[in-house]
């Protein structure tokens, strides 16, 4: 066993491998950028290292940082987490040759299966399924689309160097085809430093389905048992469960043993996942090979009733596996929902902030990078915590999470809780009947809560204290939760959200509540102050938590944040409104299609921002002429900087 570990990683995913250590009796290093500082992930540990600026290529992904960490506080191994340089096999080259254990693969499997190209060679010679695709990776438009041609349209483009999705383009012609590859490329180079793709056959509405395999330096690999992944957004993972629902005994033999196969053909030492994906007639063929700790490793902890992080720890010292295949057994059903700081009322947008108040649901695994309050950067992945639900079966576990996700408070900070709320309640999610194309199906349909939301938060706003320059006329005052008094005088109250006014008056007032009526209908509201100095209640049927603000109330309604501002609030007009186009989020410019004195129509590309994983297309908020540009690809931008001004 390590004696000190020095986790090269942040946030939640870096307390989860530092409880380890602790249960182990294993000191830990903790690093950190200069956003960082104070962070939750590094209470506990023996020492800190800031290991350079904010932004992440400045200080997570510097190796020579994250090496000279580790060597600096004497330590023996470096555990990389996921994401940042956990599949880098220089990272894990430099680790070994400074005399450390790195806790992961070796170099060489780090690279093979970096390399989607060699990685499907060599799991194909291992009689794994893979599907008919390029032989060799490209930038050339002209052998994609021989590729194309001898394949059979649709395909995907994949990144030969990527992972996640990113980057990924689905082609259904030859039309499509220079344009996806070029934009394909460009964001190869941009994320990963390699362009060169591969063109594969399409499966259209296949689930994804991955094995989780363990190996070590004794020759013996186990799995333990499969995930289903298959609710998706843009390719990113939101929602996972083991087992895989609705899923054959001979398809999940099938895929266990390909799993095991492949890691064994290739040696694999440590943590690995295989995925696949799976057409709707029970085929399944080899998608890639992730050479570390997944996100979702929770779900399989909970059926199995194991540590794999302690797994790691012991496999990357020399030992034996701790249980050989017999002895691994799965037991009940686990589902895991991601929590993320970002705005689905928006594309999704990412929405880094400062969580004001947090609480968690008890009943439930969570793993967080923050307990009672915390920041998001906007350097980093938008993942604010894992809600981790186990049960007896299915319907049990997703009950219990659908519960959880109620029961959580952030205030401060946009995320996609009451999207995940109402994702677990669509039908073909309680059956168990998805695929990877559903979650970006749901969220193409017109969203009918927007406004419910701002009405049911201008509803729950009237059970919260008026402030001293308070936008109430008529004396309405607070009410505890004690009762209420039925002779109190009513009101009425105009706030401003999403660029409409919402006028809530009280009808009446009597011991089962307020009785409230807005624009959108009549609602019961029900609320007080807890201990803790927030205000909860429900509005309707829907809970809401609340707070005064300064300009106004917070009040997150249904898992969905409106921020209601006094009506004599002034938005400005909006984002545009003088011609200068604005970029909601930072990151780095990617792409800038248009060009000084050209003629935009509304909802025209602008320009490409790559945030925190993600691609995010500004557009043109009305028609005109490009008047300025004001950045360049490769430009850092930050929330609210100038992009372009537009004259109408």
């Amino acid at each position: 066993m390590p004696k000190r570990v020095l986790i090269a990683n942040r946030g939640e995913i870096a307390r989860r491998i530092a409880r380890t250590c602790r249960r182990l009796d294993v000191d830990y290093v903790a690093v950190h950028s200069a956003a960082d500082a104070g962070a939750a992930h590094l209470a506990g540990a023996v020492d800190t290292v800031h290991i350079g600026p904010s932004p992440a290529r400045e200080s997570y992904l510097d190796i020579g940082a994250v090496v000279g960490a580790a060597l600096s506080t004497d330590c023996d191994a470096v555990h990389p987490g996921y994401g940042f340089l956990s599949e880098n096999p220089e990272l894990a080259a430099r680790v070994t040759e400074a005399g450390l254990v790195y806790i992961g693969p070796d170099a060489v499997t780090i690279e093979a299966m970096g390399d989607k190209a060699r990685a499907r060679e060599l799991l194909a010679a291992a009689g794994v399924p893979v599907l008919p695709g390029s032989e060799h990776a490209t930038e050339s438009a002209e052998v994609l689309l021989a590729d194309a041609r001898r394949i059979g349209y649709p395909v995907i483009l994949k990144p030969v160097a990527g992972g996640g999705g990113k980057g990924m383009r689905v082609v259904h012609d030859e039309a499509e085809l220079p344009e996806a590859v070029a934009e394909a490329v460009r964001l190869g180079r941009a994320g990963f430093g390699d362009g060169r793709l591969l063109a594969e056959g399409y499966v259209a509405a296949p689930r994804h389905i991955e094995v989780q395999v363990f190996g070590d330096r004794h020759g013996n690999v186990v799995h333990l048992f499969e995930r289903e992944c298959s609710l998706q957004r843009r390719h990113q993972k939101i929602v996972e469960e083991a087992p895989a629902p609705n899923l054959s005994a001979t398809t999940r033999h099938a895929l266990l043993d390909a799993a095991v196969r492949g890691a064994t053909a290739l040696g694999y030492v440590g943590a690995g996942t295989f995925e696949f994906i799976l057409d709707g007639e029970g085929r399944f063929f080899f998608l890639e090979v992730n050479t570390r700790l997944q996100v979702e490793h929770p779900v399989t902890e909970e059926i199995t009733g194991l540590d794999l992080v302690e797994w790691q720890l012991r496999v990357a010292d020399g030992e034996p596996l701790p249980l050989p295949q017999w002895r691994i057994q799965a037991t009940g059903h686990a589902i895991e929902c991601r929590v993320y700081a970002e705005d689905p009322e928006h594309g999704f947008r990412s929405a880094p902030g400062h969580a004001e108040a947090v609480r968690w649901p008890s009943d439930v695994r969570v793993e967080a990078a923050f307990d009672e309050s915390g920041a998001v950067p906007g350097f980093y992945d938008p993942m604010v915590a894992k809600l981790v639900a186990a049960g007896g079966n299915r319907a049990e576990a997703l009950a219990r999470l659908r519960t959880a996700i109620e029961g959580t408070t952030l205030v401060g900070l946009t995320t996609n809780l009451g999207f995940l709320g109402e994702l677990l309640a669509e039908p073909r999610v309680v059956d168990g009947r998805v695929d990877t194309h559903l979650v970006d199906a749901l969220t193409a349909r017109p969203v009918p809560h927007r406004r419910t939301s701002q009405a049911l938060a201008c509803a729950a706003a009237m059970a919260v204290p008026e402030l001293p320059a308070s936008p109430w006329t008529g004396a309405v005052g607070a009410f505890d939760r004690a009762a209420l008094d039925p002779e109190a005088p009513l009101g009425r109250i105009t706030l401003r959200s999403g660029g409409r006014d919402h006028e809530a008056r009280i009808l009446a007032r009597d011991r089962s509540g307020l009785h409230v009526e807005t624009g959108d209908g009549r609602f019961t509201v029900l609320g007080g102050r807890g201990d803790d100095g927030l205000f909860r209640g429900t509005v309707g049927t829907t809970r809401w938590t609340g707070l005064p603000t300064a300009g106004g109330y917070e009040i997150v309604v249904g898992g969905h944040r409106v921020a209601l501002a006094r009506r004599t609030f002034d938005e400005g007009g909006g984002e545009a409104s003088d011609g200068a186009v604005r970029t909601p989020m930072p990151g780095v410019v990617v792409g800038v299609p248009c060009e000084p004195g050209a003629r935009v129509e509304a909802g025209e590309l602008l320009v490409v921002v790559e945030a925190m994983k993600m691609e995010n297309r500004i557009a043109a908020p009305f028609t005109g002429t490009v008047d300025r540009l004001s950045c360049v690809t490769g430009d850092s931008v930050t929330a609210g900087q100038v992009l372009v001004t537009l004259k109408p």
